[in-house]
């Protein structure tokens, strides 16, 4: 039975922020189901907002991020991530991050929609590899954290109240073991793979939202999806992301005779939050009947956009698109799960034990609508104020008698469906009814749907196998139900939520929409 202080379920930069930080303190154990570098994180294109340059003030940065929030961000936790920001930003480039600079030497800051100022720290259009990369580094080089790959945390053990640690699978000898600590971290990213078109990497399947759920925590917020309005619209692309960076340097959105639309939607135009230009593109779609937009950057040389989107403009020409004259055909995908397990502004969950950070987490630092960029800062901040939380309240841990591992609370009766068909059908379920744009009627058909789903998938570890892609589509649609469950529960539009039901948002709704469990 593996013993460690602390241990951190996800590998992207909230896990291992925390990791870093807690290792001062005693042994940490990183679980991650796939390489240490695949994570959400990883794929970040925009950068990290933060109050640097000579023009900003915090109050700004506040400002803006409660307006994205739609009424929602506790002021508490926005107030806490832009002033404790800056010095996680400097955390990471004492560990070597490289950011973008200009001629003086100065950190190079763009901006991005919803930002009143240029306060977008950033490593050209691949922040989150940097990040990754710099982060993998420094817990490689610590001798206090041992990483697992190909390690899946099953659910959490919970003794007399008490999350004590986690059933994990080792995929590759197919053994499961209990893997014990002081203090555990769910950072396990987003669930962007529920839907069937997502920014997100394979590996975003609502793991850490489903487990905490099963162990009894609460949820809050989880109809909060933000679809990123522009993500490349190719066969084989496989929803690319198309930074907002590309907006923030003046791209515009176009029909296909060459339109701009976005003025008749936001006086901002094109550096609307992103909410509000995603149902735009979806609107400009359905009303003309075509299948994408355009975005256009061509008034920038070709110089430019090679030295600011090095990565968007060589995975675009792969498609035969050269972005410096062409227009980028794009549409919009499932991209942040604004909601999450509920924490305080230490991490700390509802069960003692369990912290959580990143997109895993519900911190109040978003609201209804993520301000774009503010998704490393948060886990930055908040991993490192739970890291000191661990090491200041968590007494030592003695487990004994700790319950042995059985598949019983996961094995059902009924024929094995097939993985692959089952994950299929739910994300179709997922885009055709809980996009964009909903209504009761449309909800209900998907509550229905994953219901019977559900049902299908009791067979899945009848014979007794446990493995990853099954652990998956169970979290996957456990998920799924938390978010059209919270989307019939919020009667108003808001933020990301917007229903035609209700298509205004209602003051005596503006509060989180939390789910406790056997509620």
């Amino acid at each position: 039975m593996p013993s460690f202080d602390y241990l951190v379920i996800g590998s992207g930069s909230a896990g291992l922020t925390f990791a870093i930080h807690a290792a001062k303190q005693g042994t940490v154990a990183v679980i991650t189901k796939k390489e240490r570098t695949d994570s959400s994180t990883n794929w970040a294109q925009g950068g990290i907002a933060g109050v640097i340059g000579a023009d900003d003030l915090p109050e700004l940065h506040v400002a803006d991020t409660l307006i994205a929030g739609a009424g929602l961000c506790s002021v508490e936790a926005v107030n806490l991530l832009v002033s404790e920001g800056p010095d996680r930003i400097m955390d990471l480039m004492e560990f070597g991050a490289r950011f973008n600079r200009d001629p003086s030497g100065q950190l190079s800051l763009g901006r991005e929609g919803g930002h009143s100022r240029r306060r977008i720290v950033h490593s050209a259009d691949l922040t989150g590899r940097e990040v990754e990369r710099t982060l993998v580094e420094a817990v490689r080089l610590h001798p206090q954290i041992t990483v697992f790959e190909h390690h899946s945390a099953i659910d959490l053990i919970v003794e007399a109240g008490v999350c004590v640690g986690a059933f994990v699978l080792d995929e590759t000898s197919s053994r499961v073991e209990n893997y014990t600590a002081r203090a555990t971290l769910l950072a396990t990213g987003g669930c962007g793979q529920v839907y069937q078109h997502t920014t997100n990497p394979p590996i975003a399947t609502g793991d850490g939202v489903a487990i905490a759920w099963r162990a009894g925590c609460a949820i809050a917020n989880m109809e909060f999806i933000q679809f990123h309005p522009t993500s490349l619209y190719h066969p084989s692309a496989n929803s690319f992301l198309i930074s907002e960076a590309v907006r923030g340097e003046g791209a515009i959105l176009r029909r296909p005779d060459g339109t701009a639309f976005m003025d008749k939607y936001d006086e901002r135009r094109d550096l609307a939050p992103r909410d509000i230009v995603a149902r735009a593109i979806d609107s400009e779609m359905k009303k003309l009947g075509i299948p994408c937009v355009y975005l256009d950057i061509t008034h920038k040389s070709a110089a430019d956009i090679r030295a600011h989107f090095p990565n968007i403009y060589s995975k675009c020409l792969t498609f035969g698109i050269d972005i410096s004259t062409d227009w980028i055909p794009v549409v919009p995908a499932a991209h942040y799960s604004c909601g999450g397990v509920v924490t305080d502004l230490f991490g700390r969950t509802t069960l003692p034990g369990l912290y959580a950070c990143g997109e895993t987490a519900s911190t109040g630092v978003h609201g209804a609508n993520r301000l774009a960029s503010n998704s490393l800062l948060e886990a930055l901040v908040f991993s490192h104020r739970a890291a000191a939380d661990v090491a200041a309240n968590v007494p030592a841990f003695v487990a004994h008698d700790l319950p042995e591992f059985s598949t019983c609370s996961i094995v059902g009766d009924g024929p094995l469906c097939n993985e692959i068909a089952l994950r299929d059908r739910l994300r179709n379920v997922m885009q055709k009814y809980v996009g964009i744009v909903r209504s009761n009627q449309r909800l209900q058909k998907a509550s229905d749907a994953i219901s019977s789903l559900r049902n299908e998938a009791e067979g899945l570890f009848s014979d007794g196998r446990i493995t990853g892609e099954r652990l998956e589509i169970r979290n996957l649609l456990e998920v799924a139900s938390l978010i059209v469950k919270s989307a019939l529960q919020r009667h108003e539009s808001r933020g990301l939520h917007y229903t035609t039901d209700y298509p205004e948002p209602v003051e005596s709704e503006r509060h989180d929409t939390v789910l406790v469990a056997n509620t």
